[in-house]
């Protein structure tokens, strides 16, 4: 009699929690009453025949953000969930939860420094419009380009500036010169130091990271020689704000970096939110120099990523 409910109790299981059978199917389909199927169900979760496991996507990312704020000495992780490890939706993700931890983070007489790029775009059409008063938006990096590939450099901080009711302020130059000699001079123009210094003083920086792979946004853009492309894939780990530096978050070209106009990497780490937005396999040895390097206070992510980082 034991051996005929268990193996009637398994039966129903496997109609019921495989098969998507309704009770009533089920009851129907072998002969029995509606409440036996439901004692039989009971009685498999009883006696360990089935197991049921709920999987939550937002389990323990908390904890993940936790183990990540300690390990790199942020202020802030912000861990959110992606459905699969794939660059597009892990960027969908991140940039939706950047765009809502501005809209509470933003406040009055907050100046906003923002670079360009396709992470920074996705965060600039994710912004929720908020009303607040005597709001700065700058830019932090040179944004002009002369290669056909696409910055969204304009257009990003056109889109902070809108969402929180001020006007963009431009650095309206490429971001790398091809002397150091040509962009001193231009540094020295009123205009523009007024925009770098407006930069520096940003209480907020929102930006991403690059990396050095063939096929990094900066290499497409055409400022580098193909030589000054290979010593960085040697020696580099990424860029912010188009500085780059190595595995350790150290400037690995002086030349490169002191033909790079816009925000200096150590005026990041003085920032009361400085706010690092990436995730992605292809990046997180980048991510992990920049954090290393003390660049970020604030780090959104996703929960892939953040693995990779504790790994």
């Amino acid at each position: 009699m034991d051996n005929d409910k268990q193996r009637l109790s398994i039966e129903v299981s496997r109609l019921y929690y495989m098969l998507d059978y309704s009770q009533q199917d089920i009851a129907t389909k072998l002969g029995v009453s509606r409440p036996t199927v439901s004692r039989l169900l009971q009685h498999a979760k009883e006696q360990g025949y089935v197991r049921i496991s709920i999987v939550d996507p937002l389990e323990d990312h908390d904890a993940l953000g936790e183990r990540i704020k300690q390990r790199y000495n942020l202020d802030r992780v912000l861990v959110c969930y992606s459905p699969i490890n794939e660059y597009s939706e892990i960027q969908k993700h991140i940039s939706k939860k950047t765009a809502e931890y501005l809209h509470e983070t933003v406040q009055d007489a907050d100046i906003i420094g923002v670079t360009w790029g396709t992470t920074m775009h996705a965060v600039a059409l994710q912004l929720q419009s908020k009303s607040v008063k005597g709001v700065e938006v700058v830019q932090l990096k040179g944004g002009v380009s002369h290669s056909h590939v696409n910055t969204y450099a304009a257009e990003i901080v056109n889109l902070f500036a809108d969402a929180y009711q001020t006007i963009a302020r431009y650095l309206p130059l490429p971001v790398i010169f091809d002397s150091v000699v040509v962009k001193e001079m231009v540094e020295k123009d009123r205009h523009i130091q007024r925009i770098i210094q407006l930069g520096k003083q940003a209480n907020i920086a929102v930006f991403t990271v690059g990396t050095v792979k063939e096929d990094s946004l900066l290499f497409r853009l055409g400022y580098l020689s193909s030589d000054e492309q290979k010593l960085l894939q040697q020696q580099g780990a990424g860029d912010i704000c188009s500085r780059f530096f190595d595995a350790q978050g150290n400037i690995c070209s002086e030349d490169i970096n002191n033909r790079t106009i816009g925000i200096d990497l150590e005026d990041l780490k003085h920032k009361d939110k400085s706010i690092l937005v990436a995730g992605g396999q292809r990046k997180i040895d980048a991510i992990k120099a920049a954090l290393i390097g003390r660049y970020a206070n604030v780090l959104v992510t996703d929960q892939f990523t953040a693995q990779a980082l504790l790994d």
